[in-house]
């Protein structure tokens, strides 16, 4: 995308944005990206104001069940609140967006002020000690789109400013790591709650095979999803803090050995009963149930995050 074009549209994207703020929403401190069923979150916001992407030019439209489309925001937190902005929906490349549309909200949220980002998601366990619940406060990534050319940075940089060559050893804050685990001492939780750990990053929309899930297990990845990391990138480029929050609401199928159709023929020609074990698959009702019944405990970790902040 050229810069000129790019320029025209993020001032046009924040001119049409703040046509429906009052002046204390105006410049948001923290941004928030909602993940899959999470979007209840906006519910908390004193003076909420909801912005529809399709109201943003330059912005596309989230398609995804359990994303809204919209922007909120509001003040989160007691007393007066932190003035924040949630992404209630977010784009994936699996929707046939361009990688530039998927993080354009990231890019928008910087320039309205936004200094700290704050991404969760919903995510499948590559990890037996982080079963599905566990709210995970993401260490570091492995993005095998990233390594094979699927990256956001690629092409013309939206701003000369901005750094060419981004380095990610420090992509996610320890600062803002370290609020968390003080937020869920504050709000008495469980120490089985939060635990840390490595994120990989697929472009979906399948789910991994067993196969696929055994690779991102042996390179040291804990959980998976398919967002996040073009996010997280953008919002780096732009010297944005960063957080991950990503709530586990599946196990990744990864059967210790496969269902083998030679050996059960050869028992069924023997005239031996053979146990058919049941199929496991992974849905994403599956994955917006879990996100539903743990989202109010993610919600107060934010909540609380934010206060700090």
């Amino acid at each position: 995308m050229p810069d000129n074009l790019t320029k025209v549209n993020f001032q046009a994207s924040i001119n049409a944005i703040k046509s429906f703020l009052p002046d204390k929403l105006q410049n948001p401190l923290v941004g928030i990206v909602c993940g899959s069923g999470l979007s209840g979150l906006a519910d908390e916001f004193k003076d909420k104001v909801i912005v529809p992407y399709e109201e943003i030019p330059g912005f596309a439209k989230s398609t995804v069940p359990g994303h809204r489309s919209a922007f909120a925001f509001g003040l989160l937190g007691s007393g007066t609140g932190v003035p924040v902005v949630a992404m209630l929906g977010r784009f994936h490349p699996y929707e046939g967006h361009s990688l530039s549309s998927v993080v354009y909200p990231i890019r928008v949220m910087a320039r309205l002020g936004v200094k700290n980002v704050i991404i969760t998601n919903a995510s499948g366990s590559l990890n037996s000690a982080i079963p599905v619940g566990t709210i995970v406060v993401v260490q570091d990534h492995l993005a095998l789109p990233n390594l094979t050319g699927m990256n956001p940075l690629l092409g013309p940089q939206t701003s000369q400013d901005l750094p060419r060559f981004l380095p990610l050893s420090d992509a996610y804050s320890p600062t803002l790591r370290r609020l968390a685990f003080l937020a869920a001492h504050r709000l008495q939780l469980d120490d089985s709650a939060l635990a840390e750990g490595i994120y990989a990053w697929v472009s979906g929309p399948t789910y991994e095979t067993p196969a696929e899930g055994r690779l991102l297990r042996q390179a040291g990845a804990d959980v998976v999803g398919m967002s996040t990391v073009p996010e997280v990138l953008a919002a780096r480029e732009e010297g944005l803090n960063v957080m991950v929050l990503s709530l586990v609401t599946n196990f990744v199928v990864i059967p210790d050995r496969y269902r083998s159709m030679k050996e059960e023929v050869k028992a069924e020609l023997a005239g031996k009963k053979v146990e058919l074990p049941v199929a496991q698959v992974v849905s994403h009702e599956e994955v917006l149930a879990v996100g539903k019944e743990k989202a109010g405990v993610l919600m107060k970790l934010v909540e609380s995050i934010v206060e700090s902040i």
